[in-house]
């Protein structure tokens, strides 16, 4: 059967060992497919990407603006994990490149790793652990407590931080939590109205929250004077949150009991770096490598899920649940169907301009959907008949449009 292009010249570059599920869809599908273990630098990035038509990466390969701008044959970028702060996803859309991800395949296995850590902190068994592997025997009960009973505070009552509330509820905890958002409590979770009010009310403190310029710096030392002494700081979320400075003062105060950190400002590029914190050989604090998504199963789920989105993207035109780009749900062409799709600075006029180029050159319309941005819009249209490379070059001339597929 006659396809728009030929998949098998189609270049899907898988970086950061993402799970072969991704890798196994796009090679049965036809496409040139290559799945690497390491993340990429910028430069390395800059001079591979001419070639790429989608990219896939997890949460250590920053796509920044001149990567994008080099990006002469990308169509769509996959960031297999939760968050999308490493790619400028701004300038990606100017370029009518839509990102997507995977907000809810991980949420349980980063929530069980939370109640892991609140559990070990409570009990100091990271420090049991060291000593005991160094042939200390320390069976002690000061400082080790029970959960239950106690409060935990949630900030960020997303996916994840809902579903560590349950958990914890369960566990006989008792949860409060506070979001920009207004949001249904789950079980018997209280919303508090301000950050401050959780702080000031809590046994144990868990970050599930995005990076953003209003989350950079959200706990530091003002903040950790409002908890009472001997609570405890958990953050799975991102690096920057938390200001390892201030929380390292207060952990050596004693003003917290302890702390666990899966996430840091700086964060080593592979498996096997060193890397430097002041956390480190403190008491009472757990470290991880950013693995609150390191599950097998997490790993399969988000593979498969985001290599389905640009599938359905690359195959159909679809756009649901990007999170950078005008929302399109499309469903197959029909036999002797021919779908065109365009992206375009959102100006007014534009959709009648298309209209008229279809119409003059003998094409008739029989479905149409858009959907806009405040800087782009993204059209999807059927027509009866091949207008092939002619009516994307008409389309192209207009000085609104920015790219044009034709799929059939």
């Amino acid at each position: 059967m006659e396809v728009s292009y030929p998949k098998k010249k189609i270049n899907v570059l898988l970086l950061e060992n993402i799970h072969r599920d991704a890798f196994q869809l796009f090679e049965s599908d036809g496409f040139n497919v290559r799945l690497e273990k390491a993340a990429l630098t910028e430069q390395e990035l800059l001079e591979r990407i001419p070639d790429i038509h989608i990219l896939g990466i997890r949460s250590k390969t920053n796509v920044t603006a001149p990567v994008i701008a080099k990006a002469k044959r990308l169509l769509s970028i996959g960031c297999f994990c939760i968050g999308t702060n490493q790619v400028d996803t701004q300038a990606a859309e100017g370029r009518a490149i839509p990102v997507f991800n995977a907000p809810y395949s991980n949420t349980r296995s980063v929530a069980e790793l939370v109640i892991g850590e609140i559990i070990m902190l409570a009990r100091r068994l990271s420090d049991q652990i060291r000593n005991n592997h160094e042939g200390k025997w320390t069976k002690v009960s000061d400082g080790c407590f029970e959960i239950r009973g106690k409060t935990l505070g949630i900030i960020g009552y997303g996916h994840i931080g809902s579903q560590v509330s349950v958990l914890a509820e369960s566990m006989g905890m008792k949860v409060i939590f506070y979001d920009i958002q207004t949001k249904l409590p789950l079980g018997n979770a209280v919303s508090l109205p301000t950050y401050e009010d959780v702080l000031k009310n809590v046994d144990f403190l868990s970050f599930h929250v995005p990076e953003t310029e209003e989350t950079m710096n959200l706990f530091q030392k003002k903040h950790i004077q409002l908890m009472k002494k001997g609570s405890y700081v958990i953050n799975a979320s991102r690096g920057r949150v938390l200001q390892i400075d201030d929380l390292t003062e207060a952990l050596k105060s004693g003003h917290l009991a302890g702390a666990a950190v899966d996430v840091f400002p700086e964060e080593p590029k592979a498996n096997g770096e060193s890397y430097k914190s002041p956390l480190h050989n403190l008491e009472n604090v757990v470290l991880t490598s950013h693995i609150g998504g390191s599950t097998e199963e997490a790993q399969k789920n988000i593979g498969t899920e985001v290599a389905e989105k640009l599938l359905k993207f690359i195959n159909n035109g679809s756009t649901s649940l990007s999170v950078n780009f005008p929302n399109i749900e499309l469903g197959t062409i029909k036999p002797g169907f021919h779908r065109i799709l365009n992206i375009h600075k959102n100006q007014p006029g534009f959709l009648r301009d298309i209209n008229s180029i279809v119409s003059d050159m003998g094409g008739n319309i029989l479905t149409q959907n858009l959907s806009t941005s405040m800087q782009i819009g993204y059209l999807s249209m059927e027509i009866d008949k091949n207008l092939g490379d002619e009516l994307k070059n008409r389309i192209k001339e207009h000085p609104h449009s920015i790219r044009t597929r034709i799929l059939y």
